[in-house]
């Protein structure tokens, strides 16, 4: 059961980590807000997970996802965890 669920957060992590280096930056009012999207590429589960930890933002008819700060706060820890830099 406890391997299940590392592998699980693993996954998780792992997901998030991606969606932040695949990720890229977009204006949405000028000069004022700013915003960090990626692509729905990953399992449903996986990002439905991660928008309950409120790492993510999304809609339902949108192809990608927005990283709230939180997010890119946490991709910024596992970057350092998984790749060392």
């Amino acid at each position: 059961m406890t391997e299940s669920i590392e592998h699980e957060q693993a996954v998780e992590e792992l997901t998030l980590l991606l969606l932040y280096l695949t990720s890229w930056e977009e204006e949405l009012i000028r000069g004022a807000l700013t915003v960090r999207r990626a692509w729905k590429t990953f399992r449903f589960e996986i990002l439905d997970a991660l928008t309950q930890q409120e790492y993510l933002a999304t809609n339902r008819r949108a192809k990608s996802v927005h990283i709230t700060e939180d997010g890119v706060e946490k991709a910024r820890e596992l970057q350092k965890k998984y790749l060392g830099s």
